[in-house]
């Protein structure tokens, strides 16, 4: 299974990234084959343009849209890794959605309004995610950015995909034990190919 890893965090020296590379080394120790775009080293531009939008039903122009296309095109599963804050996703990891994840990538519209999946390889979707906040708050807010990753982007994927939510909570407080034990968790994601 080919495994593509997003990664969405500033600082390249973050739990957040270690997170990442957990996943990979987890996946690759499995048998599976990885690619990690790390959206902020790349310095991709979250900002959709007047003029990409006004071509938005067209193929995307910019090389490094094209380039994130053909990676989503090659995956099996796609783990999206980044924090929660102000109970969404970080604002690259939104733009990364909204200029990437467009019409004749990731879904087909017809005429009558519905959605053919774009990416029908994609199997599985994991969001791993750190916050802030304890779990019973995040509930209670309605978790707005597991819903707008997991269930906006379901109806791009193979219809049978398996969804799963990987969650830190009150991450400024955890021990590193936990951390740890999180990490561990993280490595076993994907079963042996």
């Amino acid at each position: 299974m080919h495994v593509l890893i997003v990664l969405s965090h500033p600082n390249p020296a973050s739990y957040t990234a270690a997170l990442a590379q957990a996943v990979a080394e987890g996946a690759s120790a499995a048998g599976h084959s990885t690619e990690v775009i790390d959206l902020h080293a790349e310095a991709f531009n979250p900002v959709l343009s007047a003029a990409e939008h006004a071509a938005y039903a067209d193929p995307p122009t910019d090389p490094q849209v094209q380039r994130h296309a053909a990676a989503l095109a090659r995956a099996e599963a796609l783990v999206i890794v980044a924090p929660i804050w102000w109970s969404g996703p970080p604002a690259m990891l939104k733009g990364w959605l909204d200029r990437v994840w467009r019409p004749g990538i990731a879904f087909h519209p017809t005429p009558d309004g519905r959605l053919h999946p774009g990416l029908p390889e994609i199997g599985h979707l994991h969001l791993v995610a750190t916050l802030g906040m304890p779990r019973l708050l995040w509930w209670l807010t309605g978790q707005p950015g597991r819903r707008m990753i997991l269930r906006g982007l379901r109806p791009c994927i193979a219809l049978a995909a398996r969804t799963r939510w990987h969650a830190l909570y009150q991450i400024d407080t955890t021990t590193p034990a936990a951390r740890s034990a999180f990490l561990a968790r993280l490595r076993r994601l994907f079963p042996p190919d």
